[in-house]
């Protein structure tokens, strides 16, 4: 008997959200995965946030929101709304210690990240993760966005850059402010590692991030990696906020 199927006899595998028995590893239940929002229909092609009606082919959707502010990348995409079952992985990823969230993420972001691959062509980009500073990420002993990042690149085979940014400013919480206060609180707060950053010249760039809510802290990280010489800047998130959250 194998050491996996041994365990599996001892310790079933429990569905991430509620608990209940599952087939497999890092995996939702059927009513859980029914109740988690994922977005697989039309989307904003700025930010991922889900839109009414279905996207024909080769046409760009853009929401009212990114209509009005103006996205220092490309392309964007995210896996699920963060609300329910989403909103529960994500805090249990994110102040729960469950590294075994990005573990079952890693096959979700891959199928989102690819339609923002459709037309680099050979231009392989490299995964580049939301950085923490310093001393929140010793608070939390990981950084939700590195575990991402590199789960999806286990799927992928594409380069993961854990180090190529850096959070140079110990900002206060977003929670509580408002869309403009979020962007003041992030700017210039996150610039090219002086050691690392080289490795984004040339490169297109995925940036990924647990959560997107305004889009800020995007924005300050894209900014980032123009200066350090990416080429190309898509972005990609686990969840996305609501407009109306």
């Amino acid at each position: 008997m194998r050491l996996q199927t041994l365990l599996h006899a001892v310790f079933p595998p429990e569905c991430l959200n509620c608990g209940a028995q599952v087939e497999g590893d890092f995996a939702l239940c059927g009513p859980c995965w029914a109740a988690t929002p994922f977005i697989l229909g039309a989307a904003c092609d700025l930010c991922g946030t889900g839109l009414p009606g279905q996207k024909a082919e080769g046409e760009r959707l853009i929401c009212d929101e990114c209509h009005r502010i103006a996205r220092p990348w490309e392309r964007g995409r995210a896996v699920m709304g963060y609300a329910d079952v989403g909103r529960r992985l994500v805090l249990g990823l994110k102040h729960g210690d469950r590294a075994e969230v990005a573990r079952a993420a890693g096959p979700w972001l891959a199928r989102a990240g690819a339609d923002l691959v459709a037309d680099l062509g050979a231009d392989d980009p490299v995964l580049v993760p939301i950085p923490l500073h310093p001393i929140r990420l010793a608070r939390r002993r990981f950084n939700q966005s590195a575990l991402l990042a590199q789960a999806m690149a286990r799927i992928t085979g594409q380069e993961v850059a854990v180090q190529a940014l850096r959070r140079v400013r110990a900002t206060p919480t977003q929670d509580g402010r408002n869309r403009d206060a979020r962007f003041v609180n992030l700017a210039d707060a996150i610039r090219p590692h002086p050691r690392f950053g080289g490795l984004l010249k040339g490169r297109a760039v995925i940036l990924i991030d647990d959560v997107m809510t305004s889009g800020a802290t995007f924005a300050a990280a894209s900014e980032a990696c123009r200066v350090a010489g990416a080429t190309h800047l898509r972005v990609l998130a686990l969840a996305r906020v609501g407009v109306d959250a």
